[in-house]
């Protein structure tokens, strides 16, 4: 039950404005310990002796946490309360990036990583349950809010680390503010701490949802655009380079693809949240798709800008992907294990798609075999998509099953 449906009405307008900043601000944090450590990476591995290896492992350490403690989250949010569960992961998260802050070795470096990692993953699990339970009837809106505001904080650590690094003088430092946001968000649910929602006894678990179509295309339709994702943020300025553009310029049309994510992640949600069924739009999409990467391929260099474009419109797959694990189930216990079950099985499809790209691209000597697998991908997202964004319940595909057992 909503702390706001049992909150009298003098107390549910405060409690649901304390509920959106918690939100917001949990958001913010939610992909720092990830985007914050990129473009410091060279500086990092001379300055703790990583080896090629280790820094490989540090780029592939935010899929093992996402899909590993992401799984189990549905079941620490009954033990401990999801209000809780959440400040814990918070605290958790910065605990972690201020230890990685301090670090003076790379196991060091590895371990607080992986910290700080495991408490994004379990916001990545439940703040769609949050938004199902206190939020029913304003999922799109609030699903633009959420994914608005992690599209916010991924740009501004990717964007803010370097210049708060060239102003300090000191890598410590720039990885060391992300402590201080994390620390910020825990307070809003330190004040939500007494209002601590009733936990539902129903639920789906893990191995119901194995047997279930509806979990699986789901799992699909998220995997495959979070590879597309991976793809794109790992190879697409060498793409744009191999094309003919200075480095320079290959990251200015970088930057114009990921503020993208900005408005795409505040119109998708509103969009999709007016049709009981989302497969226009998830056709809408990757046409989007299908126009910028063709364009990308055939078109001249020089228009690829234009094109960019249109792969930004097409990642409107993901907010629509999150969309998906609070419109296909009724209840949040139902929403949680979805969105434990659809992220983290999607990780660990999405992990190997830019090491794929690489080995393809080398073998090949150029990008028409990495482009055939991206339309290989995106045919697997269509046709996930198209089951998954149906009007139907999570719930009503397991009930049968539940009778005849």
């Amino acid at each position: 039950m909503s702390v706001l449906a049992g909150a009298s009405r003098d107390r549910a307008a405060p409690l649901a404005w304390l509920l959106v900043l918690g939100i917001v601000l949990a958001a913010l944090n939610l992909r720092t310990a990830v985007t914050s450590v990129g473009p410091l990476l060279d500086e990092l591995s001379r300055a703790l002796g990583m080896s090629s290896v280790t820094a490989g492992l540090l780029t592939t350490l935010p899929v093992l946490a996402f899909a590993t403690v992401g799984s189990i989250t549905p079941t620490l949010a009954r033990r401990v309360g999801e209000h809780r569960l959440l400040l814990l992961a918070l605290v958790t998260l910065g605990a972690g990036l201020l230890v990685r802050s301090l670090a003076g070795s790379a196991p060091v470096f590895l371990l607080s990583s992986a910290v700080a990692l495991s408490g994004g993953a379990v916001g990545n699990v439940l703040i769609p349950a949050l938004i199902k339970r206190h939020f029913p009837a304003r999922t799109g809106i609030m699903t633009t809010v959420y994914t608005t505001s992690l599209a916010a904080g991924t740009m501004l650590a990717a964007a803010a680390t370097v210049p708060i690094e060239r102003a300090s003088g000191d890598w410590h430092v720039a990885l060391g503010v992300w402590a201080a946001l994390a620390a910020l968000a825990t307070l809003p649910w330190l004040a939500l701490l007494r209002s601590e929602p009733e936990r539902g006894t129903g639920r789906s678990g893990g191995v119901e949802l194995l047997k279930s179509k509806l979990a699986w295309t789901v799992a699909v339709y998220f995997g495959t655009q979070a590879m597309i994702a991976y793809i794109l943020f790992g190879w697409l300025a060498t793409i744009l380079t191999d094309g003919g553009y200075t480095t320079a310029e290959a990251g200015l049309i970088l930057g114009v693809f990921t503020a993208l994510s900005i408005p795409v992640s505040i119109l998708v949600p509103l969009i999709t949240s007016r049709f009981r069924d989302q497969r226009p739009v998830v056709v809408g999409l990757i046409a989007c798709y299908v126009v910028g990467f063709l364009g990308l391929w055939f078109a001249p260099a020089s228009t690829a800008l234009v094109w960019v474009v249109f792969v930004g419109m097409g990642m409107g797959s993901f907010p629509l992907a999150l969309m998906m694990l609070a419109l296909r189930t009724r209840t949040a216990e139902a929403t949680s294990s979805l969105s434990a079950f659809g992220q983290s099985a999607g990780y660990l499809i999405a992990g190997g798609g830019p090491l794929l790209v690489g080995v393809l691209h080398e073998a090949a000597g150029g990008w028409s075999l990495p482009y055939l697998l991206i339309f290989a991908v995106l045919g697997a997202q269509l046709l996930a998509g198209l089951y998954a964004g149906r009007d139907r319940y999570l719930e009503d595909e397991l009930a049968p099953a539940r009778l005849a057992g």
